[in-house]
């Protein structure tokens, strides 16, 4: 029994279904908050956790302080 071509499968799918998340709430999000929402679904789906960190530091950040004004 090769068990090493399961390990792969189960990572790879694991990593799918954290992209797909990460990129539907950035979509979300930034749709509701009128930020370029396709731009932050594609960068999402590319890569994990840097956009979904660079999005709630940097960008959600910046509306609260344009909110206050």
């Amino acid at each position: 029994m090769n068990t090493d071509v399961e390990h792969p499968i189960s990572i790879m799918i694991t990593a799918a279904v954290i992209l797909i998340c990460q990129s539907i709430y950035l979509f979300r999000d930034a749709r509701k908050n009128g930020h370029n929402y396709w731009f932050w679904g594609i960068i999402g789906m590319i890569q994990a956790p840097m956009p979904l960190l660079v999005y709630l530091f940097f960008i959600k950040k910046q509306g609260r302080k344009n909110d206050k004004r």
